[in-house]
């Protein structure tokens, strides 16, 4: 996937001034996704947020979108990663002669529906959660996915410890819903504190890779830790 380029465009950057009742981190906080390619680009190519380059970016060098595969995306919204992967998996069958996919997205709200995704209001921490992700899914999944981050709190090491607790709880999900050989892909930041989730999944998977995509900012502390040939428990 390439970059977004600036090359052939004047560096026309935004300026946004400081309103009234607008505190400056706000103000800084909008000047940058005006600033933002990768903003500028989702909205160009239809995407619901910047965040789609990142999955796009991990599948390029992973290929778990696979044709044919079967997609859980948790903690879903707005719903990025849910329209890079109906492309991808097929789920609109577009692709003739390709196997035709599916993409579940859950969160804890409503989405606003997604062509080619099956989009359901679900907690998959509560009990039952993987029992209903695998009857919507008429079976196991090949690909577990998400870029959920928990309310940032402003305090950097509560905000990794809750993020790599929310990461634990969906592989936790992933252990009970892929199937052999599957993918498990999450948003995480670092820390220091993700050792215990590494070891758990090299317990599970093949291969566990922590990977910052280019379309990650680079003042931000988040990675993706991408796990690949998933081992059910005998």
């Amino acid at each position: 996937m390439k970059k977004p380029s600036g090359r052939g465009q004047r560096d026309l950057k935004v300026k946004v001034k400081t309103a009234r009742g607008r505190k400056l981190s706000s103000t800084r906080w909008l000047e940058r996704q005006l600033n933002d390619p990768y903003v500028k680009r989702a909205q160009a190519e239809g995407y619901r947020g910047r965040a789609a380059f990142k999955i796009l970016e991990l599948d390029d060098k992973y290929r778990f979108l696979v044709p044919g595969a079967r997609v859980v995306d948790l903690g879903c919204a707005p719903g990025g990663w849910c329209q890079v992967a109906v492309t991808r998996v097929n789920a609109l069958g577009e692709k003739p002669g390709k196997a035709q996919g599916r993409v579940l997205g859950v969160d804890l709200q409503e989405v606003e529906p997604i062509p080619g995704a099956e989009i359901h209001v679900l907690d998959f921490m509560e009990d039952g959660a993987d029992d209903k992700v695998k009857a919507w899914l008429d079976g196991p999944a090949d690909v577990v996915m998400s870029d959920m981050a928990a309310a940032a709190s402003g305090h950097k090491q509560t905000d990794h410890l809750r993020i790599i607790a929310l990461c634990e709880a969906a592989a936790d999900l992933a252990f009970d819903v892929l199937s052999p050989g599957g993918t498990f892909v999450a948003k995480v930041l670092a820390g220091g504190a993700e050792g215990e989730l590494q070891k758990l999944l090299k317990q599970r998977f093949d291969k566990v890779a922590n990977v910052k995509p280019e379309a990650s900012r680079a003042d931000s502390s988040e990675k993706f830790v991408v796990a690949t040939g998933f081992r059910p428990e005998a």
